[in-house]
């Protein structure tokens, strides 16, 4: 299933969300322009999880050093597939989510979901040299958090079965229940491989970590007006 939008007007003007984007853009479209450097991009601003484990930095240098790099992976993605589906899930979801969180604490919390889903992703395979890159954690926590605040929005969505294609209208609760078992069972059969190419311990740490803020959140404000 493929989120188009979702029934849910914002309240506000998505400025942080619309900077996420376009950041993760102009850092991709960098990336493309390094041409056969972008490997040393990746090397030295992706998370690699023997780096944080063991505390030392493997060559190329990483000008933030390797903790810092739990904030630069975020910006960056190895595909066109990869951001464009980041990107989509983020523009679809994220402006409701930073409605609520207010500007400043919905980029405190995006930014912090990545660091947490990479962490995650880190300790699940210590002594991995592949890098770790993506806004996926940090999207997983923004889908955490609407799955808490916004359960019934209606989300407009492409569906495949085989040849057959159509466009339906589903819950938020149920889309996203979906999705995260789809992480699940990507990690159950992935994991024996250890879990290479796709960091799915990153978007079920991040999406736990994105709903469990957000309950809280609701406790200190209350909820958000029911979607119409």
């Amino acid at each position: 299933m493929i989120p188009l939008k979702d029934l849910n007007k914002s309240k506000t003007v998505p400025v942080v969300t619309t900077f996420l984007v376009v950041a993760c853009f102009v850092v991709f479209f960098y990336e493309l322009a390094a041409g056969k450097y972008v490997i040393y991009l990746i090397h030295a601003f992706g998370v690699i999880p023997y780096e944080i484990t063991h505390g030392v930095d493997i060559p190329p240098p990483d000008p933030f050093t390797p903790y810092g790099n739990l904030i630069t992976h975020q910006y960056l993605h190895g595909s066109f597939f990869h951001i464009l589906g980041n990107m989509l899930f983020l523009w679809i979801f994220g402006d409701n989510v930073e409605d609520y969180f207010g500007k400043i604490p919905f980029f405190l919390f995006y930014t912090f979901c990545g660091i947490v889903a990479a962490l995650i992703q880190v300790f699940a395979y210590p002594d991995s040299v592949a890098p770790l890159i993506g806004a996926s954690g940090a999207i997983s926590g923004v889908l955490g958090a609407y799955f808490i605040l916004y359960p019934d929005a209606k989300i407009v969505t492409l569906v495949f079965l085989g040849f057959f294609i159509d466009v339906i209208i589903v819950p938020a609760y149920v889309w996203i229940i979906f999705w995260f078992i789809m992480q699940l069972l990507s990690l159950l059969f992935t994991s024996s491989a250890g879990g290479a190419g796709v960091a799915w311990f990153a978007h079920i740490g991040g999406f736990l970590t994105g709903l469990f803020i957000a309950k809280w959140l609701i406790s200190q404000k209350g909820k958000p007006a029911k979607v119409t």
